[in-house]
């Protein structure tokens, strides 16, 4: 199904194509009409399945459509600072040609940063993305400006109760209108899930979405390293044999303009896209790169779905991807059309953990490759053990 199909309002389709999205996912084409249709949603959507578009394309269609007045429209409650930022940057993408606005809203900041949540959550910022303990800071100063909320949505919600959110997530929701839309997303629907969710949603629609592997074509391989060895490794990688198409993909722009720059003064055919270039800018770069005027693409996430070009053959992942959806997205841009592609991925330390959830998605590791000697030593790939865990492992659905 074509997101032309959906009757979204024509910003956001303008703001769809621009990112390359055409074709739903399954979880997309599942709960798009029902979130349109304002019922509750219970999905077991696992990372990989495109859940986070699923669910900000109708509600920003909504807000578009919807009362202009300086109150929330959205809640979003997450367990993470950083799936905050991700879907907040995702949000970037998507609204880019609306004036619906977003803030993320974390712990862990300055006082400026609370600050201008304040100011956010006081004037009536559209959409809010925010973890539970900054959220119930913020409400219990009596500021938020929650009254006209029409929709809350929890995102990984199984892995905000196994962090004991539970009292957490009720007492926010006791802040909010009791008529709203709420939806419920969730990689496992353990017991508890079920509880909160009869405590929560109202005759809810029940979505179950599983996650589809990487071509088998693609031969994957992980490099454990260092940060400061990371752009010495891209620049061997690409040196090591002449390819006619690489696509880099960085999580942040700075990496992705630093690496660009490195890259340039090797004299690679390289250029760099990311949200800072104006859509006209992005357009030539892109066109060159399918002109083979330029071999190497540096980009940022938002190229991860929409590059359209059957003949990529090596994928960097320079950093390690937010998620699964993002990494299933950025190697899929190899192997295409029946060809053969790989992709490499860079783990630093810090990445482990979230690489590590990557592999269980995948339902096998990705083999370990050495880094040439000159590189010197490297981090022992331990991810369990680097971040305290006690080895019980975190149900996940492995793809198919």
């Amino acid at each position: 199904m074509k997101f032309v199909d959906f009757g979204l309002d024509s910003k956001v389709l303008d703001g769809i194509k621009a990112i390359g999205f055409e074709e739903a996912t399954p979880v997309q084409e599942k709960a798009i009409p029902v979130i349109l249709a304002n019922r509750d949603i219970i999905a077991s959507a696992q990372t990989g399945t495109g859940k986070t578009a699923a669910f900000l394309l109708p509600i920003i269609h909504q807000i578009i459509n919807g009362d202009h007045d300086e109150s929330i429209k959205a809640l979003i409650i997450v367990p993470t600072r950083e799936l905050a930022v991700q879907i907040d940057q995702q949000m970037e993408g998507l609204s880019y040609f609306t004036s619906v606005s977003s803030l993320a809203v974390y712990g862990g900041g300055d006082g400026s940063s609370f600050s201008r949540e304040k100011m956010a959550l006081s004037e009536g910022a559209d959409i809010i993305i925010g973890t539970p303990g900054r959220l119930i800071a913020h409400l219990n100063m009596g500021y938020v400006k929650v009254n006209k909320l029409k929709h809350l949505i929890l995102d990984e919600a199984d892995r905000m109760l196994d962090m004991g959110f539970n009292e957490d997530l009720m007492k926010i929701v006791s802040y909010l209108p009791k008529k709203r839309q709420n939806l419920l997303f969730s990689a496992t629907m353990p017991p508890k899930m079920r509880e909160l969710a009869r405590n929560i949603l109202h005759e809810p629609e029940e979505i179950n979405i599983a996650v589809s592997k990487p071509a088998e074509r693609i031969v994957q391989a992980a490099f454990v390293v260092y940060d400061r060895q990371k752009i010495e490794l891209a620049k061997y990688i690409l040196s090591a044999k002449k390819l006619q198409s690489v696509i880099v993909f960085c999580s942040t722009k700075s990496a992705t303009k630093q690496l660009n720059r490195e890259l340039k003064k090797m004299k690679f055919l390289s250029e760099e896209i990311h949200s800072d270039l104006e859509q006209k800018e992005r357009e030539q770069v892109l066109q060159a790169f399918k002109n083979k005027k330029l071999n190497i693409l540096v980009a940022t996430d938002i190229l991860s779905r929409g590059i359209d070009i059957e003949d990529i053959e090596l994928v960097i992942n320079y950093d390690v991807p937010n998620d699964g959806e993002d990494y299933i997205h950025r190697i899929g841009r190899t192997a295409r059309a029946a060809s053969k592609g790989a992709a490499f991925t860079f783990v630093n330390e810090k990445e482990q953990r979230n690489f590590l959830e990557i592999e269980e998605l995948l339902g096998a590791p990705v083999p370990k490759a050495k880094l040439p000697a000159s590189l010197g030593e490297t981090p022992v790939y331990n991810p369990r053990k680097r971040n305290g865990s006690s080895g019980k492992k975190r149900f996940v659905k492995k793809a198919r």
